[in-house]
């Protein structure tokens, strides 16, 4: 493992021009079929897109570890929480 802050997804969904609360519901259940500690890469519109399906990802119990401004859209990586037994 190197020191670099490098994120490397596990999987990339583009959801740019999809409208709220869509967005959130296909991201959520995308990570609903990945792995716990499974990265992924989701590409949101500005706007109210970026500004609540990240929060409402946190508040669902999933870990958001980078937004990244991509120029005209935004790339959120959000990463499954593995539940401890």
């Amino acid at each position: 493992m190197s020191g670099s802050s490098v994120l490397t997804p596990d999987a990339q969904l583009d959801l740019r021009g999809t409208p709220c609360p869509i967005n959130f519901v296909r991201t959520k259940l995308y990570l609903e079929k990945m792995l716990p500690g499974g990265l992924l890469e989701v590409w949101l519109d500005p706007g109210e897109p970026i500004e609540q399906v990240p929060d409402s990802l946190t508040m669902a119990g999933y870990h958001v570890e980078k937004i990244t401004d991509c120029s005209g859209y935004f790339s959120l990586f959000v990463r499954h929480p593995v539940v401890e037994e």
